[in-house]
C-alpha cells in the first residue's frame, strides 16, 4: 500500500483539496485509492505520533491505525490530509523560518514504516501567507505582536522548509505547488495526490477556480472544454488562464495586507524573494514543483 500525505500548508486551499478528493471517493475507490474522512484519522494520528515522537511504529500499532481508519480492505493507495501534520498555526513561524518543526513530517511517515510514502505541500508568498496565518491563529493582539516582532520577513524561505522535510523523509518524494497557481492546476494536483493518470476522470477540476471567476465565465469555460476537450494538462492550463484573464473577479484575487510596519516596498521585496525561492525549490533533489 502506498500512502500520500498532504501536509498543507495552512492558509492555502482551506481544506478544499480534501473536499474535492472526497467528492471522488467512488471513482477513486474503483481505482484502488482510499480517501477516508478526516474524522477517522486526524485525532488518531495526532495521538499516535505524539506518543511515538518520531519512533517507527510497531506492526501492531500500524495495524490498529489501519483498522480504525479504513472501512474496507487495505487499498493500493491511502490519502491522508491535515495542515496540522507538521505544526499548529501558532507554532508555524519562528525567526527566519516557516515551519520550524518541519521534521515532524517524519513522525507521520513512520506510522507507516513498510509503505512507500509520497508527500505533498502547497507554498504561498510569505507576504500574504503571514497575514493569513495570523488571522488563523486567533491570538490576542499582544501575542500576535510578539510573534511578528520575532520574525524576519525578508528571511522567510519555503526552500528551507522543503529542505527540512526532505532531510527528515529522504525516502519520500515531495510534490510542491504554489497557492497562487492552484486554480489553474487543481485537476492536476488532485490526480497527483491520488496517483492516477491524466486520463482518469475526476470531478471538481474547477472547484477552486469558481471562487475567483464570474459565474458567466465559469459557464463559458465549461461549455468550451466540453466542446473542445484539452489534449493535456498544459493546454488545459492555457485555456483556464485565458478565461480567467477575461472573467476574473478582481476583488477575490486582490488580497489585503494589513500588518504594522509592512510597507509596499517590503511586500514587493518579499514577493521577489519568494519568486526566486521557487527556483531553488524546483532544483531540490527529490522535489517536483508543479507550475502553471
Amino acid at each position: 500500500m502506498d500512502v500520500a500525505l498532504h501536509l498543507g500548508a495552512h492558509c492555502t486551499d482551506g481544506e478544499r483539496l480534501l473536499r474535492s478528493l472526497l467528492r471522488n471517493r467512488g471513482p477513486l475507490g474503483d481505482l484502488g485509492v482510499s480517501v477516508p474522512g478526516p474524522g477517522r484519522y486526524r485525532d488518531l494520528l495526532s495521538d499516535v505520533t505524539l506518543r511515538l515522537r518520531g519512533a517507527v511504529a510497531s506492526a501492531e500499532t500500524r495495524d490498529v491505525v489501519m483498522e480504525t481508519m479504513l472501512e474496507r480492505d487495505e487499498p493500493e493507495r491511502l490519502i491522508l490530509s491535515n495542515p496540522n501534520f507538521i505544526s499548529m498555526p501558532v507554532a508555524s513561524l519562528a525567526g527566519a523560518q516557516i515551519y520550524p518543526k518541519a521534521y515532524k513530517a517524519a513522525w507521520v511517515r513512520n506510522v507507516f514504516p513498510d509503505s512507500p510514502v509520497a508527500l505533498f505541500l502547497a507554498v504561498r508568498n510569505p507576504a500574504t501567507f503571514v497575514p493569513a496565518l495570523f488571522g488563523l491563529m486567533q491570538q490576542p493582539p499582544d501575542a500576535l505582536g510578539e510573534i511578528l516582532a520575532g520574525i524576519n520577513p525578508l528571511a522567510l524561505r519555503w526552500s528551507r522548509t522543503v529542505s527540512d522535510v526532505r532531510a527528515a523523509c529522504p525516502d519520500c518524494p515531495l510534490t510542491v505547488w504554489c497557492h497562487e497557481d492552484a486554480p489553474l492546476l487543481w485537476g492536476e494536483i488532485m490526480r497527483s495526490i491520488a496517483g492516477v493518470p491524466e486520463e482518469a476522470g475526476m470531478h471538481g477540476g474547477f472547484d477552486l477556480l469558481r471562487e475567483i471567476i464570474s459565474p458567466e465565465g465559469l459557464k463559458k469555460l465549461r461549455l468550451y472544454t466540453k466542446a473542445h476537450p484539452p489534449a493535456n494538462d498544459t493546454i488545459r492550463r492555457r485555456i483556464i488562464g485565458a478565461f480567467l484573464a477575461k472573467f476574473a473577479l478582481e476583488d477575490q484575487i486582490e488580497e489585503e495586507l494589513d500588518l504594522p510596519g509592512w510597507s509596499p516596498d517590503l511586500v514587493a521585496r518579499m514577493t521577489a524573494t519568494y519568486e526566486a525561492d521557487l527556483d531553488i525549490i524546483a532544483a531540490t533533489p527529490g522535489v517536483r514543483l508543479l507550475r502553471a
